[in-house]
């Protein structure tokens, strides 16, 4: 019976099914852990559900708070948070892989399997050379942002708070979690008190975007040197739509959304809110006091999320372009989709496609039920919804304030932006069937 037991969960525990349950377990085993008495500052458990809403949105790495981590969470409180950010940062098939390796185990063609889906690798071979540029890339950049914030923060929190607060604030902002330790003044402040400092927002800035990037784009760049021309098809798209993504947005912010704003803070301004939607979640601005239309082009740079592979959540820079090259395509009446003299496979335009509807379906629905279980207008609940389903953690302030069933619906959406929607169609999906007969063609009139 129970060599039967596990021949069907061989069989039937695909790569994506084992993703989604390793961070069902990190998500449950930090929740039980930050609702015990010593993970809260003042010793009294927290609420279950608020407990488990913080290890989604740290193992996810999100950043939506309903506590300011600062004031809430004890020291094991705060360590408990970070582990979670950088195993959800790393993923858990990583971290599982990197220990393997560690302790000399073998690692047979099922586990690179899960590895090569778990990171977007575009092949199974050299997967756990990859795993081991992973960590050390991890390492080597979270050293460095903490190294250079380090001496700004021992200025205002001495030596010691000053290096505890840099290294939490380094791995935060390279895993695109947006948690910090900056509430102990004004809760839920996050780097608003820094807004004016370059030193502050250049490296936790470079930290984002770099994290955002993954590191299948810069061992690429590294292996090309630089050459964008040698460079893969994948690396040239993540790196022309991200640049893209990052001017336009910074044009908006600079001439309109803060136009009012200090000359010396107001360059730092704009840098900061087009690059933390790219599913970091800091902030140096107050976004409830922010124009409707900021709000909107901040959803849309927050559900676009980072490149495939990297620490980012939401639809993926790849999705995107590939969804707005198939419109262009369409409109020039091209009957294929090409880009830097490569045409691209229709499966992945349907994946692209299926993958936005997806987004914006969660989005729309999501939005309209925390509107009418808050009793808010559609925007900020939208903008909450978008934050969750990008793995962002940006809010406008109503999150602490939110009842049980609207926290579920964000939980939810956390969880679906980290695994990623294409990872739960196909962990949901049924042993496919050949067809032995088609049906014949009908024409259905459209637009």
């Amino acid at each position: 019976m129970m060599q039967k037991m596990r021949i069907y969960i061989h069989d039937h525990m695909n790569s994506f099914r084992t993703i989604l349950l390793g961070f069902c377990l990190l998500i449950l085993g930090g929740a039980v852990l930050l609702s015990m008495p010593f993970a809260s500052a003042s010793g009294e458990p927290v609420p279950f559900i608020d407990a488990l809403f913080t290890s989604v949105s740290a193992s996810c790495v999100t950043g939506l708070v309903v506590y300011d981590t600062a004031v809430q969470w004890s020291l094991a409180g705060r360590t408990i948070i970070l582990i979670l950010i950088q195993i959800g940062g790393l993923g858990v098939i990583t971290l599982a892989t990197v220990t393997l390796i560690l302790t000399g185990r073998q690692i047979g063609i099922m586990q690179r399997t899960v590895m090569q889906d778990a990171i977007s690798a575009p092949q199974l071979g050299g997967i756990l050379r990859l795993t081991v540029f992973f960590l050390k890339g991890t390492l080597l950049i979270e050293g460095l942002g903490a190294a250079l914030l380090t001496p700004v923060f021992a200025e205002k929190y001495g030596l010691l708070n000053g290096f505890g607060h840099a290294v939490f604030n380094a791995v935060s902002a390279f895993c695109n979690a947006g948690f910090d330790l900056m509430g102990a003044e004004q809760p839920f402040a996050s780097l608003t008190g820094w807004a004016g400092d370059a030193r502050v927002n250049l490296v936790i800035m470079f930290l984002i975007v770099t994290g955002g990037l993954g590191f299948l784009t810069w061992q690429d760049l590294l292996r090309c040197r630089g050459r964008f021309s040698k460079l893969a098809l994948q690396t040239k798209v993540i790196l022309a739509t991200t640049g893209v993504l990052l001017l336009i947005p910074f044009l908006y912010f600079y001439f309109l959304e803060f136009r009012n704003a200090p000359e010396s803070e107001r360059l730092l301004l704009a840098m900061f809110q087009t690059v933390t939607p790219r599913t970091a979640g800091f902030s140096t601005t107050d976004y409830a006091a922010m124009s409707e239309g900021g709000l909107l082009v901040t959803i849309v740079l927050m559900l676009t999320g980072g490149a495939p592979g990297s620490t980012a959540g939401g639809m993926k820079v790849t999705t995107v372009y590939i969804v707005a090259l198939s419109v262009a395509s369409f409109l020039r009446r091209r009957e294929n989709v090409s880009c830097f003299s490569r045409r691209i496979e229709e499966e992945t335009v349907r994946e692209a496609m299926y993958i936005m509807v997806l987004y914006l379906t969660l989005l729309f629905l999501g939005s309209i039920a925390v509107s009418g279980a808050e009793k808010i207008p559609v925007l900020p609940a939208m903008f909450e919804c978008a934050s969750a389903l990008g793995t962002v953690g940006l809010t406008t302030g109503i999150t602490p304030g939110l009842c049980a069933f609207s926290k579920i619906i964000l939980i939810l959406f956390m969880y679906a932006g980290r695994v990623g929607g294409l990872t739960l169609a196909y962990a949901m999906a049924l042993p496919g069937r050949r067809e032995k007969s088609r049906f014949p063609v009908g024409k259905v009139a459209v637009g």
